[in-house]
């Protein structure tokens, strides 16, 4: 952002500029919302303070002064806005838990630690 942003610091304004939005009026065209929405896609991870210190920037107040009512609107929003994104490349979608049982059977050849053929009469011996 050229010059000093109110509510935005450093890491804010980094984020920002990586999108694309270098001033107030940058931040005015496309909105809160958008903005925000621009750097998650952009692979960064914004808390939700993040929207109300651009909404208290266009609003010039301080981010805690931004009405309720206004907040609970952009959180819902950006919520709705976030559900349309698709999911992350290369990880797949989330599926529901399911629950594997297996028997308690050992499987013939894999008796690492409970082969007791051995226990007690190398350590003794070979030392």
């Amino acid at each position: 952002m050229s010059g000093k942003l109110r509510n935005i610091g450093p890491k804010s304004a980094a984020w920002l500029r990586q999108v694309g939005l270098r001033s107030l009026e940058d931040l005015a065209a496309i909105g809160t919302v958008e903005a925000y929405m621009k750097v998650r896609r952009a692979g960064f991870k914004p808390s939700l303070t993040l929207i109300y210190a651009m909404e208290g920037a266009l609003l010039d107040c301080h981010w805690q002064d931004v009405p309720e009512a206004r907040r609970q609107a952009l959180v819902q929003a950006v919520e709705a806005a976030i559900a349309l994104l698709p999911p992350p490349r290369g990880r797949p979608v989330a599926a529901p838990v399911t629950t594997t049982h297996h028997d308690d059977a050992p499987l013939p050849g894999f008796a690492l630690f409970d082969d007791d053929r051995h226990a007690g009469s190398e350590s003794s011996s070979d030392t």
